[in-house]
C-alpha cells in the first residue's frame, strides 16, 4: 500500500510539474521558452508530458473552433457591403481622375507663372543675403588685403595691428564662413611669420652694427677729440660771452661720412649713408649715422605677441656675442697704431650704441647690463693692451698709443663710463715708455759718443761760439776774452748729450699731458725718469767708452773734461725740469737728479782707465828694456827705451793742462810709482844672480833720468822734491847694490896691490863709488 501511495504522490507531483510547465509556455514569449523545454527533457516523464501537451493543444482547437462559429455571419455580412462600397469608390476615381485632369490642363500655364515667380522671389532674397554678407565679409577681404600689402612692403609693425583689428573685431562677425576659418587658421602662421621677418631684420641690423661698429667708434672719438681741442682752445683765450661756443657746436668742426657697403636698404642695413658735411653743419651723432627703427619695430612686435622677454634675452645674448667679438684684438695689433684705432673704434662703437639703446628703449637693457658688459670689456681692454704694448719697443709708438688710450677714455667718460682703471694702466705705460726711450737714449747716447773725435770744439767765429753757447750753458770769462780763432774745453759730445738730456725729459713730459696728474706727480716722474737715463744709460754709455780697448789717453783725459762741465750742468737741467713742471726744488719729497754723481763715476772711471793705460804703456815700454848684468863697459848716457819713456810722458802730461789739478797729479805720481816699481822688479827679479858695477852703472843713469823728470815738474802743483819721492826706494836699492860691489872690488884690489886700491879704480868707477 505504501508503495501505491508513494506511487500516487509522484504521479500528482509529476501532474502538477507538467501543468506548470504547459501555463509557463503559454504565457512566456518564444524565445525564452529554451529553459522551459530543457526541464522536460531533463526529466523522465518525456512521454507522460508530451501526452499532456496534446491534450492542451486538442482542448485549445476546440476553443478557436467555437469562436470562429459564434462570429461567421458578422463576417459574410461585411464583405458583402465591402464589395458595395468598391463600386461607388471606382466611380469617385473616375470621376477626381477627370476632375484633376481637367484642373491640370486650365492650371498648366498659372503653375509655370507661379514658378517663375518663386524663382524670382529665391533670387531677390538670396541676392539680399548676398548683400548682407558681403557687406559683413567686404571689411574683412579688405583688412586682410591691407595686412599682405603690410607684409609685402616690411611695415610689420602697422601689419600685426591690422592683425589684431582683423582677428578681435571682424572675423567674428564672420566666423562661420569657411574662408573666415582659413584666416583664422592662418593667424598664428602670420604672427609667427611677422616674427620671424621681423627677427630677420634685427639679425641683420645686429650684423651690420657689428661690421660697422668701427666707423661709429671713429665718430663718436673724433666728437670727443674736437671737445677737447676746443676746451684747450677756450683755456687758452679770453672767454667773450657772445662768442662762445657750446659742446653740440663743437661737434660740428669735423666732417664726416660713412657709406654703407651692406647690399640691402638703408632701413634693414642698420647704417645710414652720411655724406660730408660742411664745417659749420653739425656732426651726426650714433642716432644719426645708426638707423635703429629695426630694434624699435622688433621690440614693440615682441612686446604685442606677448615674447618681450624672449626678445631682451636673444639681444642681450647676440649682443654679448658681439662683446666678445670685438673685445678679441688682432694678434698683429701691436704692430701699428691703426690696429690699436680700430680695436678702438670698434669698442666705443660698441658701447655707444648700446647707450643711446639704453636711454632709447624701456627695459630692452638696464644699467646693470651696461655696467656688466662695460666690467668685462674694461678688463679683457686693459690685458689686451699690456699684453700687446710689452711688444712695442718703439717710444713714438708708445706716445701715440697712450694719446689714443686717453682718447678713448675720455670718449667713454662723456658716456658715463668709468674709466679710472685706464688711467691706472697707463702709468704702467709709462713705466714700459720710460725703458724704451732708455732704449732709444742709449743708442743716441752710444752714437754721439762713437762719433765724437774727443777734441776741444774750435770755433773761427762769433757766430760759431755763440751756436755753441746757445746748445750747452757754458760761462769762462778768459775764453770770451780770447780772439778767434779759439776752442772750448769740451768735445762737441758734450753739448749734443746735453740737448739729448732735455730731449728726454721733453718726451717723458708729452707721456704726461692729459694723464690728470698734479704738477708735483708730473715733476716726480721726470725727475726719477731722468735720473734712470743718468745713472743707468747714460753711465753705461760711458762706461762702456771708458772700458773700449782701443781708446787713448788723449780720448780719456778729454772724457774727464767733458764730464766735469757735464756735472756742472746738471743745476741747469734742474731749472729746466723746475720752469716746465711749475714745482719748485724746495718743494717737500722733490725728488734730486743724480747726474753729479753719474758724471763724478764717469770721471773716476776715466781716471783710472788713464791710471791704468799709463802704467801699461809704461809696462809696453820697459819689455824694450835689455840690461846686461854682467857687461864690463861702464854707459855714459840713459837707455834708448827710458829716453823714449820718459818722452811720452812729458808729452802725455803735457795733454793734462785742462784736467783738474789733483787728477793730474795722481796721474803722474801713479806713472812714476809704477816706473820706479817695475825697475826695482828688473834689478830684483830671480834671473838676475850677478852683476856687474858696469850693469848697476848703466841702470844708475836709466834712475838719473827718472829722477830728472821728476824734479823737472811734468804736472804743475807738486811740492818740492814730493815726486822724487816715488825713485827714493828703488834709489837706496840701487846705492846698496854699489856700495856691496864697490865694498868687493876694494876687497879684491887691497889684497892684492894694498897700497894702490883706490889708484887702480877707473875713472867711472871712482865717480860711482
Amino acid at each position: 500500500m505504501e508503495r501505491v501511495k508513494m506511487a500516487e504522490a509522484e504521479s500528482l507531483e509529476t501532474a502538477a510539474e507538467h501543468e506548470r510547465i504547459l501555463r509557463e509556455i503559454e504565457s512566456t514569449d518564444t524565445a525564452c521558452i529554451g529553459p522551459t523545454l530543457r526541464s522536460v527533457y531533463d526529466g523522465e516523464e518525456h512521454g507522460r508530458f508530451m501526452e499532456k501537451l496534446e491534450t492542451r493543444i486538442r482542448n485549445h482547437d476546440r476553443e478557436i473552433e467555437k469562436m470562429c462559429n459564434f462570429h461567421y455571419q458578422g463576417f459574410v455580412d461585411s464583405i458583402t457591403e465591402l464589395l458595395k462600397v468598391r463600386g461607388e469608390a471606382q466611380k469617385l476615381k473616375n470621376q477626381v481622375t477627370d476632375t484633376n485632369r481637367k484642373l491640370q490642363h486650365e492650371g498648366k500655364e498659372l503653375v509655370i507663372a507661379m514658378e517663375e515667380l518663386k524663382q524670382c522671389r529665391l533670387q531677390q532674397r538670396n541676392i539680399s543675403a548676398t548683400v548682407d554678407k558681403l557687406m559683413l565679409c567686404l571689411p574683412v577681404l579688405e583688412m586682410y588685403s591691407k595686412l599682405r600689402d603690410q607684409m609685402k612692403t616690411k611695415r610689420h609693425y602697422p601689419a600685426l595691428k591690422t592683425l589684431e583689428h582683423l582677428e578681435h573685431t571682424y572675423l567674428p562677425q564672420v566666423s562661420h564662413y569657411r574662408f573666415c576659418k582659413v584666416m583664422v587658421d592662418n593667424i598664428p602662421k602670420l604672427r609667427e611669420e611677422i616674427k620671424d621677418v621681423s627677427m630677420s631684420d634685427l639679425k641683420d641690423f645686429l650684423e651690420s652694427i657689428r661690421k660697422h661698429s668701427d666707423k661709429i667708434g671713429e665718430t663718436a672719438m673724433k666728437q670727443a677729440q674736437q671737445q677737447r681741442n676746443l676746451d684747450n682752445i677756450i683755456l687758452q683765450q679770453p672767454r667773450i660771452g657772445s662768442k662762445r661756443k657750446s659742446k653740440k657746436e663743437a661737434y660740428t668742426i669735423f666732417d664726416t661720412e660713412i657709406e654703407s657697403t651692406s647690399p640691402k636698404s638703408e632701413q634693414d642695413s642698420g647704417i645710414l649713408d652720411v655724406e660730408d658735411e660742411e664745417d659749420d653743419e653739425e656732426v651726426p651723432g650714433a642716432q644719426d649715422l645708426v638707423d635703429f627703427s629695426p630694434v624699435y619695430r622688433c621690440l614693440h612686435i615682441y612686446s604685442v605677441l606677448g615674447a618681450r622677454e624672449t626678445f631682451e634675452n636673444y639681444y642681450r645674448k647676440q649682443r654679448r656675442k658681439q662683446a666678445r667679438l670685438v673685445l678679441q684684438p688682432p694678434s698683429n695689433m701691436h704692430e701699428t697704431l691703426d690696429g690699436y684705432r680700430k680695436y678702438f673704434n670698434q669698442i666705443v662703437g660698441f658701447f655707444v650704441v648700446e647707450d643711446h639703446i639704453l636711454h632709447t628703449t624701456q627695459g630692452l637693457v638696464n644699467r646693470a647690463y651696461i655696467d656688466e658688459l662695460w666690467e668685462m670689456a674694461l678688463s679683457k681692454t686693459i690685458a689686451a693692451l699690456r699684453t700687446h704694448s710689452s711688444y712695442c719697443s718703439d717710444p713714438n709708438l708708445v706716445l701715440d698709443l697712450k694719446n689714443l688710450i686717453v682718447l678713448f677714455a675720455d670718449t667713454l667718460q662723456v658716456y658715463g663710463f668709468p674709466v679710472n682703471q685706464l688711467f691706472d694702466m697707463l702709468l704702467e705705460i709709462r713705466d714700459q715708455y720710460s725703458e724704451t726711450l732708455l732704449k732709444k737714449w742709449s743708442g743716441i747716447f752710444r752714437n754721439i759718443l762713437d762719433s765724437d773725435n774727443y777734441s776741444p770744439i774750435p770755433v773761427t767765429s762769433e757766430e760759431m761760439y755763440k751756436k755753441v753757447i746757445g746748445q750747452f750753458p757754458f760761462q769762462d770769462a778768459e775764453l770770451e776774452k780770447q780772439p778767434f780763432p779759439k776752442k772750448f774745453p769740451f768735445s762737441e759730445f758734450v753739448p749734443k748729450v746735453y740737448n739729448q738730456i732735455k730731449e728726454f725729459i721733453y718726451a717723458c713730459l708729452k707721456f704726461s699731458e692729459d694723464l690728470h696728474l698734479s704738477s708735483t706727480e708730473v715733476d716726480d716722474m721726470i725727475r726719477k725718469s731722468t735720473n734712470l737715463l743718468l745713472t743707468r744709460t747714460l753711465s753705461n754709455s760711458l762706461q762702456n767708452v771708458i772700458k773700449r780697448k782701443n781708446i787713448g789717453l788723449t780720448e780719456l783725459v778729454q772724457i774727464i773734461i767733458n764730464t766735469t762741465h757735464l756735472e756742472k750742468s746738471c743745476k741747469y737741467l734742474e731749472e729746466f725740469i723746475t720752469n716746465i713742471t711749475n714745482v719748485l726744488p724746495e718743494t717737500v719729497h722733490t725728488t734730486k737728479l743724480y747726474g753729479t754723481t753719474t758724471f763724478k763715476d764717469a770721471r773716476h772711471a776715466a781716471e783710472e782707465e788713464i791710471y791704468t793705460n799709463l802704467n801699461q804703456k809704461i809696462d809696453q815700454f820697459l819689455q824694450l828694456a835689455d840690461y846686461d848684468w854682467m857687461t864690463g863697459d861702464l854707459g855714459s848716457k840713459a837707455s834708448d827705451y827710458l829716453v823714449d819713456l820718459i818722452a811720452f810722458l812729458r808729452s802725455t802730461f803735457a795733454v793734462f793742462t785742462h784736467l783738474p789739478g789733483k787728477v793730474a797729479q795722481t796721474a803722474c805720481m801713479s806713472a812714476c810709482k809704477h816706473l820706479a816699481t817695475s825697475l826695482m822688479q828688473l834689478l830684483l827679479e830671480a834671473e838676475v844672480r850677478q852683476l856687474t858695477l858696469g850693469a848697476l852703472q848703466q841702470f844708475n843713469l836709466d834712475v838719473r833720468e827718472c829722477e830728472q823728470f821728476a824734479r823737472s815738474g811734468p804736472v804743475p802743483g807738486f811740492q818740492e822734491d814730493t815726486l822724487q819721492l816715488a825713485f827714493i826706494d828703488l834709489r837706496q836699492r840701487l846705492l846698496s847694490q854699489l856700495a856691496f860691489l864697490g865694498k868687493q872690488k876694494l876687497n879684491f884690489i887691497g889684497k892684492t896691490h894694498p897700497r894702490k886700491k883706490f889708484s887702480l879704480l877707473t875713472v867711472h868707477e871712482k865717480e860711482v863709488w
